[in-house]
């Protein structure tokens, strides 16, 4: 029983849903000017995390063939028998209705629908549709990934703003050097599944170059966001810093690096803290506005 339970919490890939909410706490403090309602905080935390699960879940039950074909992915619950494809997808629309059924009561209809649209994206668009036809899967495909800002910033107000979309673009262009980077740690996992990933497909050059295209969008993205939000000038100091910071592990992956492999990974972590941070910022920036 205790297997059965540990794989279905597996199906939600709760590590990957944990950094999708770390932009939505943000986005409603924005979006409230303040500190929202902590029963509204709490509901749409977990029906995001029901909403996100769903679609993870739909992704393992789509890709469960070449899932068996990467080292990375090869024990996933459905992988080794776990879980059988039938309850997996069973459970991913269960928890997918319920977390429509939640956002839909307890905060707005917008946010509801763009929870749903953030499932089929995610599902239909990236899984289904572009995963293993382009190199550019992950630049179309993560936009998926941004939705918890707009879903987060609808939970409260019922509406969207200039300043949400700038948020958005932050994770848009955020996601494909952060995606990349693990690709490049994984390129032989790729090959194997025969997913044309950018590090599986191009050259490390034109890799690196795209990975410095995004980050620079990323950090003028960042700006816009604290101008559009009116936050402190400290904010935007220390924006444009973790943004340098960022750019400068990029520095580092050399086509001819020794290290290359290893530098990737360091740049995919640093990632992870870059979000977190600047989350961290802005719900502080935020509050002593």
């Amino acid at each position: 029983m205790k297997s059965i339970l540990g794989g279905y919490l597996d199906l939600m890939k709760l590590r990957v849903v944990e950094l999708l909410l770390v932009s939505t706490l943000p986005a409603m403090v924005l979006a409230a000017k303040g500190l929202p309602p902590f029963p509204l905080v709490a509901i749409t935390i977990i029906a995001g995390t029901l909403s996100a699960g769903s679609a993870n879940a739909f992704n393992m039950v789509i890709e469960s063939d070449i899932d068996k074909l990467m080292e990375r992915t090869a024990k996933r619950p459905i992988v080794t028998g776990v879980i059988s494809k039938t309850n997996a997808a069973i459970f991913a629309t269960a928890i997918g209705a319920l977390s429509l059924l939640l956002f839909w009561y307890f905060t707005t209809p917008l946010a509801a629908l763009l929870a749903f649209i953030a499932i089929v994206f995610y599902v239909f668009v990236y899984t289904l549709g572009l995963k293993r036809r382009t190199s550019q899967n992950i630049v179309w495909g993560g936009a998926a990934g941004c939705m918890p800002v707009f879903i987060g910033w609808a939970a409260v107000t019922d509406s969207l703003s200039i300043t949400a979309l700038a948020f958005f673009m932050v994770i848009f262009f955020w996601t494909p050097p952060h995606f990349w980077a693990l690709a490049i740690k994984y390129k032989d996992d790729y090959l194997a599944a025969g997913i044309p990933m950018l590090p599986v497909v191009a050259s490390k050059g034109r890799v690196h170059r795209e990975m410095w295209f995004h980050t620079i969008l990323m950090i003028a993205s960042s700006i816009w966001l604290i101008i559009s939000a009116h936050l402190p000038f400290w904010s935007l100091v220390v924006t444009v810093l973790l943004g340098l910071v960022f750019a400068r592990e990029l520095v580092a992956l050399k086509d001819n690096s020794p290290n290359y492999g290893k530098t990737a990974g360091k740049i995919f972590q640093w990632s992870i803290t870059y979000l977190s941070l600047l989350s961290v910022v802005l719900v502080i920036a935020q509050l002593s506005a």
